[in-house]
């Protein structure tokens, strides 16, 4: 017996339901890119670490700076109660994202996390917008 199958595999229900639950609370890069590409953009990207100037000079394309010391009640009422919110920060060994998730789902907010942030968007080949503005994904 190897180690893969040493402990058996969960029932297709638990599988299923383990799947579904990180899907509600996870997306990845290439499908933010391929959403922007189509013009299906029915969330917010929120880029939630670092410094206006570190954003300046490299965030995903759409991507508004607000981090997550900044997230209260008031700020994010500037949004519907409804909007679904996309967070990402540095990468994988950067825990801004989910921390800003915390805050977002304690403030009852829609959220999901863009895992592998910069690092992960980076690895997709995708390109990077610059400059104190969102700019936007070329199709």
């Amino acid at each position: 017996m190897s180690y893969v199958s040493e402990i058996p595999a969960a029932s297709f229900r638990d599988a299923a339901a383990h799947f579904a639950a990180r899907l509600s609370l996870e997306t990845d890069c290439a499908d933010v890119a391929a959403s922007m590409k189509a013009g299906q953009v029915d969330f917010v990207l929120l880029h939630v670490v670092g410094s206006r100037e570190a954003y300046a000079r490299r965030h995903v394309p759409g991507a508004i700076h607000l981090r997550h010391a900044d997230m209260t009640f008031d700020r994010m009422a500037e949004w519907p109660a409804s909007t679904l919110f996309v967070v990402y920060c540095a990468g994988p060994h950067c825990n801004g994202a989910d921390r800003a998730a915390l805050k977002l789902a304690q403030l009852g907010r829609p959220v999901k996390l863009m895992i592998g942030g910069i690092t992960g968007w980076e690895d997709e080949g995708l390109p990077f917008a610059s400059g104190s503005e969102p700019g936007a994904l070329a199709a």
